[in-house]
């Protein structure tokens, strides 16, 4: 046996560790969000009962292996050196493709990623077979692969996210009528039989999607069930209601019940059938290795691909474990999950997307239709409704993105119309229906008021987009690397492989820039008494301000020596510092929620504060911007005279924003008056540095007018930066002030 084919098995045992761990960093908010966005419990409680989930499902998903092994392609038309090369470039491109959404922080399916990769990875194969063999041409294609198998995908895509999104709404409305939310009188009445509903889906879906494969359900009651699902559904209600109205009457939270059996069956089903993905692959190649070694030969067609698959218990034992670790450490997963929990939040806070064409048009006309049927509503009738929908005040919400009708909801629509869609054998995704699901009941609930819409209908058609840019990039990715390996050999091989570790490292290192801006922002969010949350946004405030005189002064150097490398890394930091000090500026009413203790004068001031900063960090931006197009545009330079001007006047900012920094450190605002003074130098610097160009453009009109255009630039949004840093430095030590006399 070729030691190329030993090598490639010894790689994808690698990629599958990386495509377990890539994968569930992605799926892992499909089963935790309810939990999690309800706070049903502590963290670390739900993700035990997650991994408890995970550990079963794994242990049963042996029987989904054919799908990687034979459901997309007839493995008796390709031989084994063909058939390993496609499964290593099906497996190269969907780590890098999944890394990839992780790092955006887009939850996508793992299912579609696979099949599509597979479909690309199996069109380049057979395409490389028919320029091989003159017998064949590309009609014959279809003997290679099985078409339907993609149509049924897409078709399956687009229905479930239209009926997941319905029925989450649906659902949502419905429950948001009987309870409201001030839910616990009528809930103490209706609760049970309406978890009940809950729970009998949950049962359901745990029982004949998660096991399904498993064999620990005997096939006749599988039979009987799946030709009567109304039927057993029924049962199942009628049974979880009545325990559920005896644990109820017992003193227990029975919606905690069912939110946490929902994240366990979700986990179960996940794991299950969702395994799949990320090992199938690297065991088929396993297995084909097997077969052509018994064979004795590395030219033998791989018709054994086709017999059942059994994975090994200890190779499904290690996968679970990992995926638990993965589901326990990952950063990646909880940045997924941010994306989900912020288009669903009760709550308003800094939106992660921005406004396009198509949700404001979107916005309008929902308005529209909603002022339309309001009038057509008796208006006793409306109001009602409204009082329903009425949120609570803001002395009685909790931190969490939502309550736990609305999580009951989630768990309830999702694994109902899983179960059924699995019942009629239709390939629905989780990731597809999970989130489709809580977008329509965050919907439904009023989640998405009119400050709100336009920026969640963004996120969603963002996330929505890509799950067809995933099938379209896992399939040409897919092509692509096969085509390689299989025209290249071992040297693409071992070229690619290099390449996808280079690659699945640099996205998870961090700059040491990156590092210190984390560790920044973390003190706020670790913040919980009203003191702790005051001194983190006075070290907020210190930190931003030494980050812009670093890149002040690092972007003036850079001019001088037209250093282009520099200059981009310093217009994507100060990109980065003026998007945090925007989003602590539209964060502003949740900090103010949280001092607590602060009186009006003590939130006047830090209001100041935050809008001086974040104009700070705006003046900068109009200096790093304009600094990088000129040398990347490979325009002519500063001349002699205008840099030794910027020289003077960057001299003169660096002495002022020390002794400004200092003052922040050091809570000792002393020398306002001389920072005053200062600043009144600089100004007047900064008139002489701007005589001095009109008079060399009067006496020299062929110079620059690019470079003069971007040395007046660089001159007036100083001014502006320095100007807003000293009125911040001002309502700083006022702030401090009032709070100090508390």
């Amino acid at each position: 046996m070729s030691p190329l084919f030993i090598a490639i098995v010894v790689i994808m045992a690698v990629l599958a560790i990386l495509g377990i761990v890539v994968g569930v960093a992605n799926d892992a908010i499909n089963f935790l969000n309810s939990a999690i966005g309800s706070k049903v419990a502590p963290r670390r409680v739900i993700l035990w009962i997650a991994a408890a989930g995970i550990l079963i499902g794994t242990l049963t998903s042996s029987g989904m292996m054919e799908v990687a092994r034979s459901g997309v392609f007839y493995p008796g038309q390709f031989s084994f050196s063909e058939i390993m090369m496609l499964f290593l470039g099906m497996m190269l491109g969907n780590v890098l493709l999944l890394d990839l959404y992780n790092t955006l922080g887009l939850p996508t399916s793992t299912t579609v990623s696979m099949v599509f990769g597979l479909l690309g990875a199996a069109v380049a194969t057979a395409l490389f077979r028919i320029a091989a063999d003159p017998s064949f041409s590309l009609h014959d294609l279809s003997q290679f692969i099985n078409t339907g198998k993609a149509m049924v995908i897409i078709a399956a895509i687009l229905v479930s996210v239209v009926f997941a999104f319905a029925a989450g709404t649906l659902f949502m409305y419905i429950s948001r009528l009987i309870f409201s939310f001030r839910y616990h009188p009528a809930f103490r009445r209706w609760g049970a039989f309406w978890c009940g509903i809950s729970l009998s889906g949950i049962l359901y879906f745990a029982l004949f999607k998660g096991l399904k494969s498993s064999g620990l359900i005997p096939s006749d009651i599988t039979q009987y069930v799946g030709e009567h699902v109304l039927l057993t559904l029924f049962a199942f209600w009628a049974a979880a209601s009545l325990i559920l109205w005896i644990l109820q009457r017992m003193r227990f939270n029975i919606m905690r019940i069912t939110i946490l059996s929902g994240t366990f069956a979700l986990a179960l089903a996940f794991a299950g059938n969702d395994l799949v993905n990320f090992i199938g692959v690297p065991m088929a190649s396993y297995d084909a290795l097997q077969i052509a070694r018994d064979a004795g030969s590395e030219s033998i067609m791989m018709d054994g691909l086709a017999n059942p698959a059994r994975a090994n218990f200890l190779i499904l034992l290690a996968s679970g474990l990992i995926m638990v670790l993965t589901l326990f450490f990952s950063k990646k997963s909880r940045h997924v999950a941010e994306t989900e929990l912020s288009l669903a939040s009760q709550h308003e806070e800094s939106e992660r997307f921005g406004s396009t064409y198509v949700s404001r048009s979107l916005v309008r006309a929902t308005l529209l239709l909603n002022n339309l049927w309001s009038g057509m509503i008796p208006a006793r009738v409306q109001k009602a409704i409204d009082r329903r929908f009425e949120p609570l005040p803001a002395e009685e919400r909790t931190t969490a993105q939502y309550d736990m009708i609305r999580a009951v909801v989630n768990l309830t629509a999702a694994s109902i119309l899983i179960a059924i869609g699995t019942s009629y054998k239709l390939p629905l995704s989780t990731t597809y229906v999970v989130f489709m699901v809580a977008m329509g009941s965050s919907l439904a609930d009023r989640s998405w008021g009119r400050d709100s819409a336009v920026y969640r209908i963004t996120g969603v058609m963002a996330v929505i987009s890509g799950w067809f840019i995933t099938a379209l990039g896992g399939f040409l990715i897919a092509l692509a690397t096969t085509a390689l390996l299989l025209w290249g050999g071992w040297i693409a091989v071992a070229a690619l492989t290099v390449l996808c570790a280079w690659l699945l490292v640099r996205s998870h290192r961090k700059t040491p820039e990156e590092k210190e801006a984390e560790a920044a922002r973390q003190p706020l969010d670790d913040a919980g008494t009203p003191d702790e949350v005051m001194h983190a946004c006075i070290g907020e405030v210190c930190t931003t301000m030494q980050e812009v005189t670093r890149i002040y002064n690092r972007t003036l150097v850079a001019v001088f020596k037209e250093n282009r490398k520099v200059l981009k890394e310093m217009v994507q930091t100060s990109d980065k510092l003026f998007t945090e000090a925007r989003d602590r500026k539209y964060g502003i009413v949740t900090t103010l929620r949280r001092l607590q203790e602060c009186d009006i004068n003590t939130g006047h001031f830090y209001v100041q504060v935050t809008d001086y900063l974040s104009e700070v960090t705006k003046a900068l931006i109009h200096i790093t911007r304009p600094a990088f197009e000129h040398i990347d545009n490979n325009h002519k330079g500063l001349s002699k005279e205008q840099i030794v001007d910027l020289m003077r006047v960057n001299d003169e900012v660096e002495a002022i924003f020390d002794k400004i920094n200092d003052m922040l450190s050091s809570e000792n605002f002393a020398d306002l008056d001389l920072v005053l003074e200062m600043r009144d130098r600089l100004f007047d610097t900064i008139v002489g540095a701007i005589k001095n160009q009109l008079r060399r453009i009067h006496e020299d009109p062929s110079g620059s007018t690019r470079a003069s255009v971007l040395y007046l630039t660089i001159l007036n949004e100083t001014k502006t930066m320095v100007l807003q840093a000293r009125n911040l430095l001002k309502s700083q030590r006022y702030f401090l002030d009032v709070a100090g006399q508390k």
